[in-house]
């Protein structure tokens, strides 16, 4: 079957995992992908967090799927030549240097428009324009900045970071989107134009509700927050510890074996139509007439005591007991789920989302899948390539460069040398 984006080339310029989580998006639907890199380095975390010695890590071959590698050395003239001919050839660029690397390298907006005026650059940023657009910014650092960092975590202890790469792979989700949407444009056009993302700004856009209860928190305290009744509301958004962010109050609680498994909880949203049932579950059915907690606005102010008796209940059920029993009255409510559990979910094993890869120096190893499912555009998850494993095949077939061409740009050094794929 064709894959939607049957065609596309990419030359992709990008390293660690913001860059790479977009590009490997657009291979998994079918663009092909030529990860450019150093000649006998390659991405830096090839080498990063190895768990298993003298071979590409996990970190590295789960941001780099259906990919092609071409080793280049771009100070070289000859190896400037061959990036100047895939510019020509490809339809897109995609870069996360640091500000200003790739004008250093001579590829300005302006040459790169000069050599194809139909290519489109996309590129990952720290900060947009600004007091801080030439700083570096990693995870974390997009975090703090994009106003995530300052709404997580509980109200009496420090800013909390996430476990979800939504600084990284956030940013690479936001640029795919940008690519695709430049791609049809162009079908009008027939132009290129630059696509940027900056982290600070992929990260804000993610936390859009915490800008709107800013907003509301002029007009005075946010009743669905913790911090309500009791407490004091500054002139920011406080931390909501794991209040639900939104009109229906939700809490993280206790299922049976919180004492010696740390993921044997529940996430539990008492929302207001299904609220009769909770209390017969619970064995509060009083609570359903009781002027006190009858309706949303009474039981407000006494979500914490809600939220404990609730609790008294979940801790007599396991969590998958409390989400069978739950999920007969429509009552909100869902697992915390360690990796392990993720790892092992057979229903993620048959969509695709979790896959098993097999690689020729590695072996046999778990990564995610597209977690987009097009009914006409299925997703194959192909391994990552070893370093340089495609710079023949792309010099001979994406640039139809001759036998004597190809000898010669060996000859200067410019490609480095070709790491093979052992027998698949």
């Amino acid at each position: 079957m064709a894959k939607a984006l049957d065609g596309v080339k990419i030359l992709d310029f990008t390293h660690v995992q913001s860059g790479p989580t977009c590009t490997q998006l657009l291979a998994w639907f079918g663009a092909d992908v030529m990860k450019v890199e150093r000649p006998g380095v390659g991405d830096i975390t090839r080498g990063q967090l190895q768990d298993v010695p003298n071979v590409d890590s996990l970190y590295f071959t789960m941001l780099n799927h259906n990919k092609r590698s071409i080793t280049i050395d771009a100070r070289n003239p000859k190896g400037k030549e061959v990036l100047e001919a895939m510019v020509k050839t490809c339809d897109v660029m995609v870069e996360n240097f640091a500000p200003g690397a790739l004008d250093r390298m001579g590829f300005t907006w302006e040459h790169i428009q000069s050599l194809n005026p139909r290519m489109i650059l996309a590129s990952i940023k720290g900060f947009g324009p600004g007091p801080y657009e030439d700083c570096k910014v990693y995870e974390n650092v997009a975090q703090c900045a994009g106003g995530a960092a300052s709404t997580t975590g509980f109200d009496d202890g420090p800013p909390l970071v996430t476990g979800a790469q939504i600084g990284d792979s956030g940013t690479g989700l936001h640029l795919a989107l940008g690519i695709v949407t430049a791609l049809f444009q162009r079908n009008t056009t027939g132009r290129g134009q630059r696509v940027t993302v900056a982290m600070q700004d992929g990260v804000l856009n993610l936390c859009r509700v915490k800008l709107r209860d800013q907003q509301r928190l002029a007009h005075g305290p946010l009743t669905e927050y913790p911090q309500y009744p009791h407490g004091e509301f500054g002139d920011a958004v406080p931390r909501a510890g794991n209040a639900s962010g939104g009109g229906q109050p939700g809490w993280i609680l206790k299922c049976k074996g919180w004492e010696t498994d740390p993921n044997a909880y529940i996430y539990f949203i008492t929302q207001a139509p299904v609220w009769g049932a909770i209390c017969d579950v619970i064995g509060k059915p009083e609570w359903k007439t009781d002027p006190d907690y009858a309706t949303p606005k009474a039981r407000l102010p006494r979500l914490k005591e809600i939220f404990d008796t609730i609790e008294r209940w979940t801790m007599t059920q396991t969590k998958f007991e409390a989400m069978d029993i739950l999920n007969k009255y429509d009552v909100p409510c869902g697992p915390i789920l360690s990796m392990k559990e993720l790892a092992d979910e057979h229903s993620l094993r048959s969509t695709g989302t979790v896959v098993e890869v097999d690689h020729p120096t590695r072996g046999r190893y778990l990564s995610v899948g597209n977690p987009i499912k097009l009914s006409d555009s299925i997703s194959e998850v192909k391994r990552s390539p070893l370093l340089g494993e495609h710079t023949d095949e792309i010099l001979r077939q994406v640039l139809k460069f001759d036998e004597t061409k190809m000898a010669e740009i060996k000859a200067s050094g410019a490609v480095g040398g070709v790491t093979r794929a052992a027998v698949e």
